[in-house]
């Protein structure tokens, strides 16, 4: 497989998949603003534009730190790279680069995508409309992945689409859980609902009464983030994805791409093996802020040409 292809597939993985997370991240932050009772709901959107990483650029910006402000950003602008709709024009050019090694599922999936997108970019949306449109967002993404798993040959293209899904997927759950550890509400109400938003907009709240069948712990939920190989979006699920489909990739040079592959391989050993109690009693932003960097090291060591 040329090099670029095969960054063309990971690179269009990786915004589908970024465009599906912001989408959640602003579910989450509508739910948890509805809860505020002190009134100080802009403190959300200012977590929601630090969990996409994107907060520096919207200070920039010199825009009002509000709800429509931001949710505008999340969503629709293109001066942010990381907004839903940014994600999808990108995802839409690396899939056009790679037309060929796609099915036609995937094609139509990402294309059908970036067309639908105008109706909703064409005039501001109201609130429950921008509902529909989150919606519309995780649906699209799910039929991208969908199509992807049931009709794409188990070849080189597959295992770079799946790492960069998983990659992806595994740098936003550590970005999100750690804004939520790191600005505490003061008020264990408040607490309580915003960490059962963050489960409903993860689509995890049916998991974690499943394996926990206890009362709404943060202990446990940085367990089922962290460590619970059963749950799809748990860091150590993702790393186990990414560190099969690393393996899985054929006919590269074992010295080149062993760095890559020890990388992968020991933040899979220590996210499986993760105990949550111990982690928080030290401390979960050190722990997360050494997570997000050692993924952020994943995909350079990708990117710099061990597997590209």
């Amino acid at each position: 497989m040329l090099a670029r292809t095969a960054s063309d597939l990971f690179w269009l993985a990786r915004y589908m998949e970024r465009a599906d997370y912001v989408a959640r991240l602003l579910q989450i932050a509508e739910k948890m603003s509805a809860v505020r009772v002190d009134g100080k709901v802009d403190s959300e959107w200012h977590s929601a534009l630090v969990a996409a990483g994107v907060y520096p650029a919207f200070e920039r910006s010199a825009l009002p730190l509000d709800e429509v402000n931001a949710t505008h950003y999340l969503a629709f602008s293109r001066d942010n790279p990381s907004s839903i709709a940014s994600c999808l024009e990108t995802a839409r050019r690396n899939a056009r680069s790679v037309r060929t090694a796609l099915t036609a599922e995937m094609w139509e999936a990402v294309n059908t995508s970036w067309q639908e997108l105008a109706g909703f970019e064409a005039a501001p949306l109201a609130p429950d409309q921008l509902g529909t449109f989150l919606e519309w967002t995780k649906a699209r993404i799910g039929l991208f992945h969908g199509v992807c798993s049931n009709a794409m040959l188990r070849l080189d293209g597959f295992h770079f689409v799946r790492v960069g899904q998983f990659l992806e997927r595994a740098d936003n759950t550590a970005r999100l859980l750690d804004v939520k550890y790191h600005v505490r509400s003061g008020s264990e109400l408040l607490d309580f609902y915003q960490w059962m938003a963050i489960l409903q907009g993860l689509g995890a709240r049916r998991a974690f009464r499943v394996i926990y069948k206890a009362d709404v712990s943060p202990v446990y939920i940085a367990d089922l983030l962290l460590a619970r190989r059963e749950f799809p979006r748990s860091l150590a699920f993702c790393l186990k994805q990414i560190t099969e489909h690393l393996d899985a990739i054929d006919k590269h040079n074992s010295t080149r791409v062993a760095s890559c592959k020890q990388v992968a391989h020991s933040l899979y050993a220590q996210l499986r093996f993760a105990r949550a109690q111990e982690i928080v009693d030290a401390g979960m932003h050190d722990y997360l802020t050494d997570v997000i960097e050692r993924c952020d090291l994943l995909g350079v060591e990708i990117g710099k040409g061990h597997y590209f």
